[in-house]
């Protein structure tokens, strides 16, 4: 982990280890973002001692302690201070939103144009997520925009908010 101290809304990204983790860079690279080191995004939730996050996993969005992942390569996208009570009471409202591998496939045929009837409704579906999806949701529901792209709503992978990650850190170092 890198030194900042997350805080309830924002976003964090790590890198997954193992057979997952290996499977989701597939996914990720299916998806045209290459082998990345970030894997999985979740929400913050809570900070102070033990921060928690709720998470989007195989068996359904979930609470866990962020200590999960200490030691683990992470960064956080920083929510804007006026979107941080409403971006965790949103991401606390999916627990339970199940999780669908079939996603990635949904995505993967977005970004290689391949047409397949009601895709753009499939991915927008908010009853079924992966990690990055509950994330963007959360972030949406909270009224935080992250994407003003023109994508659709549900494009997002964990390389798409770590781009976004990369900008928020470029801007806070004063780059053009």
């Amino acid at each position: 982990m890198n030194d900042y101290a997350p805080r309830p809304g924002d976003i964090g990204l790590v890198n997954i280890k193992g057979h997952v983790g290996r499977l989701i860079r597939l996914g990720q690279a299916l998806n045209g973002d290459g082998f990345a080191d970030f894997q999985h995004a979740y929400v913050v939730i809570s900070g102070g001692v033990e921060p928690s996050i709720v998470e989007a996993e195989p068996g359904g969005a979930r609470l866990a302690p962020l200590s999960q992942y200490d030691g683990r390569k992470s960064v956080f996208l920083r929510c804007p201070d006026e979107f941080r009570d409403a971006v965790s009471a949103a991401a606390i409202s999916l627990l339970g939103t199940p999780y669908s591998f079939a996603d990635y496939v949904s995505l993967a045929a977005r970004r290689l144009h391949i047409p397949a009837p009601h895709l753009r409704q499939f991915i927008k579906d908010s009853g079924h997520q992966i990690c990055s999806q509950l994330a963007d949701f959360a972030a949406m529901r909270g009224g935080w925009t992250l994407f003003d792209d023109g994508r659709w709503e549900g494009d997002v992978v964990p390389l798409d908010l770590h781009h976004l990650y990369l900008k928020q850190e470029l801007a806070e170092a004063g780059a053009p």
